[in-house]
């Protein structure tokens, strides 16, 4: 791809930005085979420029100074280095355990979700349709990079997630009028689990009651419910104590 193809960002392309130092230094390491090149601005920095000019050559790839090209791209006027990756398919590990998200509808919650995954050794995450974007750039910024660690696959219903890769796993519905509280129950350490969570406004809806065992997250009365990004961080952490 031309630099003077570059343009900002859309759906339909086929290649998307890693905004920022971190991020671009995450897609490098852990998507290699997936970046185009590499934009510096020339207000970089000597220590920056060295630190891409290394992991470039590791994954063999062109480092470009434009300025012009970074400014039409980027959102905040801090954003001194941008990576330009191809997008790129995965598909689950059935062997591993799964957050499932269903419908989820804003990218910085959907970027902080996929960090927060990584930190705790979730690395596969379904996602029902409709669904925010997940190369979006600001999903890359938000997730800190750890996009590029996670493998993800969309589905256009639950119905298809659950027939492709429910069988033998245990599912844990997580609802606010759920049977089970977290932290009362133990889960098989024999069997992987799907960890399901709703949209961050509706939640999931009631047929969620018979998927699997429903788990609700017990807090005070003075609020209604709590942050999905949250709610899901609380979550895989009891699980993965």
């Amino acid at each position: 791809m031309e630099v003077k193809e570059i343009k900002r960002y859309s759906k339909k392309e086929s290649y998307s930005y890693s905004l920022g130092s971190f991020p671009t230094f995450e897609l490098l390491q852990s998507k290699p085979e997936a970046v185009e090149r590499v934009l510096v601005h020339s207000d970089a920095k000597a220590k920056i420029r060295n630190k891409l000019a290394q992991e470039c050559e590791k994954a063999n790839v062109k480092v470009v100074e434009n300025d012009r090209c970074i400014e039409k791209i980027r959102d905040k006027d801090n954003c001194i280095v941008v990576g330009v990756f191809r997008k790129y398919d995965c598909s689950l590990d059935y062997q591993k355990n799964h957050v499932v998200l269903v419908n989820p509808g804003d990218m910085g919650n959907l970027g902080t979700i996929i960090r927060s995954c990584i930190g705790f050794g979730i690395t596969n995450l379904a996602i029902i349709e409709p669904a925010v974007d997940i190369f979006h750039p600001k999903v890359v910024r938000a997730s800190m990079g750890a996009i590029f660690q996670m493998n993800f696959e969309y589905f256009p219903c639950f119905g298809r997630y659950d027939q492709e890769y429910g069988s033998q796993r245990e599912k844990y519905s997580f609802m606010l009028n759920g049977k089970y509280r977290l932290g009362s129950f133990e889960h098989s350490a024999d069997k992987p689990y799907s960890l399901i969570f709703g949209n961050e406004a509706s939640g999931l809806d009631e047929s969620f009651l018979r998927v699997g065992k429903s788990v609700v997250i017990p807090h005070t009365r003075s609020i209604d419910s709590l942050n999905l990004s949250l709610a899901i961080g609380i979550g895989i952490y009891e699980f993965c104590k």
